[in-house]
């Protein structure tokens, strides 16, 4: 018979970085999440210990936590957190962009992932929008809304790229009507407004 250890509940903790968070103020007023997860990596069993570590002072004691598969190649059923095991779950119908979060005293959290390879920028957006106190905004379309900022600043970074690479060089300014003499031109005065001119050729 084999038996494979688990490693997981036997893994010595070391202390690493902390966790990226941004969380909704306490307040009455309920949203759809509450508060976004920026984590540095895709690997739950390294991401999942300093999450829980922070937000144990707000929530308390965190006993389990639901993800989509989708974006995490290896979801553990177990993961070893400072002073007890932390329970992993799965649902392929859950946001992929969301982590559920669940504790004894607070009960349901719902979280935004920011990816790991966001830019800063990007995630910055990200966070500040997801702790919005009583936002109806979803995981999901924050994720979309800040694919479509990203791309439109990818095409105005593009369009300046392309200017400066051509010199950079705006075309030379025309010279104004007004200064050309032009035949026919007259000037009609309308009360209480500046002066209009009608060009006929």
């Amino acid at each position: 018979m084999t038996t494979i250890p688990d490693r997981t509940a036997n893994r010595t903790l070391t202390p690493g970085l902390p966790a990226r968070l941004s969380l909704t103020p306490k307040t009455t007023l309920a949203g759809r999440l509450d508060g976004a997860w920026w984590p540095r990596s895709r690997d739950l069993a390294t991401e999942l210990p300093p999450l829980a570590d922070a937000l144990e002072g707000r929530w308390g004691r965190i006993t389990r936590v639901l993800v989509n598969p989708g974006h995490w190649p290896v979801v553990p059923h177990k993961v070893a957190v400072t002073g007890h095991v932390l329970h992993v779950g799965w649902f392929t119908e859950q946001d992929p962009d969301k982590i559920i979060v669940l504790s004894y005293v607070t009960g349901r959290c719902d979280l935004l992932v920011v990816p790991p390879e966001a830019e800063p920028a990007s995630a910055a957006r990200l966070m500040t929008a997801a702790a919005v106190p009583g936002s109806l905004l979803t995981a999901d379309s924050l994720m979309s809304g800040e694919a479509a900022t990203g791309r439109r600043m990818r095409e105005a970074r593009s369009s300046e790229d392309a200017w400066e690479s051509e010199g950079g060089a705006a075309p030379a300014p025309r010279s104004h009507p007004a200064a050309q003499p032009v035949v026919g031109a007259r000037m009609i005065p309308l009360p209480g407004y500046m002066r209009v001119t009608t060009w006929r050729p």
